[in-house]
């Protein structure tokens, strides 16, 4: 894991559930990154397009819009395409994680969040993009 995190620029996590977007802002800052936060589909899409962020945590089940219009809206669009996207749902259903990469996710986590696998996809996909 890198030593100083917040060199790789900010977080988005889009995240309509307050107790699991607080507990991840907290929990990712306490761990050096600089996290911003939308509370829906449609205000991550805004979000993303305006503060370039270095990786979005899209939660799947979203109001507005869902994560994986939003995944689909990003990657279609060439300002936003190459921002790694790591896909979050409670949904371990077989196919939900294909469901996400076929929509453009870089990566997928189940919840509840297991923060030292997440931090560990995290890594992996903002090294793959410093690379």
């Amino acid at each position: 894991m890198a030593d100083n995190p917040t060199n790789r620029g900010k977080i988005l996590l889009v995240e309509d559930n307050e107790m699991n977007r607080d507990m991840l802002i907290r929990r990712l800052t306490r761990k050096g990154y600089d996290v911003i936060s939308a509370v829906d589909g449609s205000e991550g899409l805004d979000m993303a397009r305006a503060e370039s962020p270095a990786l979005i945590l899209m939660d799947m089940s979203l109001p507005e819009m869902d994560g994986w219009e939003v995944t689909r809206a990003l990657k279609a669009a060439p300002e936003t395409r190459s921002i790694p996207i790591l896909g979050l749902s409670a949904h371990a259903m077989k196919g939900d994680m294909e469901k996400a990469m076929a929509a453009g996710c870089d990566d997928y986590d189940t919840k509840p969040v297991n923060l030292e696998r997440l931090l560990g996809k995290m890594e992996a996909l903002l090294d793959h993009l410093n690379s």
